[in-house]
């Protein structure tokens, strides 16, 4: 199978995918940068006490080391998403890939916080460039017909390595010093960046022109979203004089993204794809992913407090109790992800949120003292409803927009996510304050979950409504 074939007129048009063997080697590129992507987008978390102390920095000044990385993705990926229909995936992977790289190295030497900080913006920059390539990468390497396949594979990744963090960070803090978990990407960094060069699916972009203000309305309005959020989520009671910061700030959040999508109503290649919500399978897809990811998002916040200080066990137990999630969730993605070449998408998301729902009402309904079986194969069935929700639900989206416009796509699919994890920690923290001022309590925790529960049925219905005509051809 050849890079170009031949359309009935004669004319020359990019492949469908790239051939078998090639393909491999091309899933491997994609696979290295995402899976470093993944693991730093967390990992820090565990070295935070670590790192606090080596750099005398106070403990929640610290957390930015977390939130800087965060931040910056959520800021670039929707502008990065634009430049990769603009310049071509490939290329736009490529820099990301060397930035990602570099700035680990970066992060492995600071003697400061601040420099720390810096690196990990980055760093950030440079997992947005590799996510926002997410969805062009697998629409050039994987024919349509088995591109369910190729986003399985994808999502699987991305479980596995959010699975493995913990773990990860734990052995190499087990024998080394914190600077080690950023050093051990550049080597793979190298790896990839050498592959991506050979293996990588050529793709030029449709050269438009960047749109510098839609870039710089959509900065504004991500950073106010989210402080706001943010800020919602650590209120400590609900007065009107505790919640008037964050209400201003996303006020200010909602004005610049009505100024946004006013300005990309005019465009005819928009930065922030909203063309795409013409077409009622993309505008359903996302709608589903984003209540799925808020539950998504309460659930792993909600369920270490549930299992240490509503059923009281160790941190360490904690841990073990909830990686049946990720685990299963990465399993079935694989295998969600093949039958939904074959199989009707509405169906598999429909099914995938009900065992999701179910997973989480029958956690939150233990027994007072549960046996710890009794709770993995309950956290098991919610990380399979998820695993098999998300691999169909992301292959309508990529495959209901035109593969020049994959970036767009990608960008909207990326920002449902982040957007819903964001709003499902935020859930959970005025759930929390609702029920005891703050505190952690056993009614609390499942009152959470109930309530994320009400978001599977929300997303399920919505994927139950899509009808097989609405996907395009």
């Amino acid at each position: 199978m050849s890079e170009i074939t031949m359309d009935v007129s004669g004319a020359v048009r990019p492949a469908d995918g790239l051939p078998a063997g090639r393909r491999g080697w091309a899933m491997l590129t994609y696979c290295i940068g995402l899976s470093m992507s993944v693991l730093d987008g967390n990992i820090a978390n565990t070295a935070l006490p670590s790192i606090a102390t080596q750099l005398h920095a106070n403990p929640a000044v610290s957390i930015w080391v977390v939130n800087a990385f965060l931040l910056a993705v959520a800021v670039c990926v929707v502008p990065l998403s634009s430049i990769v229909d603009i310049i071509g995936y490939k290329r736009v992977y490529q820099i990301g890939l060397a930035l990602f790289t570099l700035a680990s190295v970066g992060c492995s030497l600071p003697h400061s916080l601040q420099t720390l900080v810096l690196a990990r913006v980055f760093q950030g920059v440079g997992a947005a460039c590799i996510w926002s390539t997410s969805a062009a990468i697998l629409r050039y390497t994987y024919p349509r017909a088995i591109l369910g396949r190729g986003i399985g594979l994808g999502g699987m990744v991305v479980f596995t390595s959010a699975a493995a963090g913990p773990s990860i960070a734990s052995g190499i803090l087990a024998i080394a010093s914190w600077h080690w978990l950023f050093a051990i990407n550049i080597p793979f960094g190298l790896i990839s960046l050498s592959l991506s060069q050979k293996f990588l699916a050529p793709a030029e972009g449709t050269r438009h022109k960047f749109d510098t203000s839609s870039a710089l309305l959509n900065a504004a309005a991500v950073t106010l979203l989210v402080r706001g959020i943010d800020g919602v989520g650590n209120l400590n009671t609900l007065s009107l004089p505790s919640l008037s910061v964050p209400a201003v700030e996303l006020l200010g959040a909602a004005v610049f993204g009505v100024l946004l999508v006013r300005r990309q109503i005019g465009l005819d290649i928009p930065m922030l794809a909203i063309d795409l919500f013409d077409r009622p399978i993309f505008a359903l897809s996302v709608s589903a992913s984003l209540c799925t990811f808020i539950c998504q998002g309460l659930a792993f916040v909600v369920l270490p407090f549930y299992f240490i200080d509503g059923l009281g066990f160790s941190q360490v137990w904690a841990g073990i109790l909830l990686t049946p999630w990720p685990l299963a969730g990465g399993i079935t993605s694989h295998v969600s992800g093949r039958l939904a070449d074959r199989y009707p998408i509405r169906m598999l998301g429909t099914v995938g949120m009900a065992a999701m729902c179910l997973g989480l009402v029958l956690l939150a309904t233990l027994p007072a003292h549960p046996t710890k079986m009794q709770i993995i194969w309950r956290a098991a069935l919610g990380g399979c409803g998820f695993g098999f929700f998300g691999a169909p639900n992301n292959r309508a989206m990529v495959a209901s927009a035109p593969r020049e416009r994959s970036g767009g796509a990608g960008g909207i699919s990326t920002m449902s996510r982040l957007l819903g994890q964001s709003i499902g920690v935020s859930v959970v923290a005025v759930i929390f304050t609702l029920t005891a001022h703050g505190e952690v309590t056993l009614r609390g925790t499942k009152m959470a979950m109930l309530f994320g529960s009400l978001f599977c049925v929300i997303s399920g219905i919505i994927s139950g409504v899509r009808q097989p005509h609405l996907i395009p051809d």
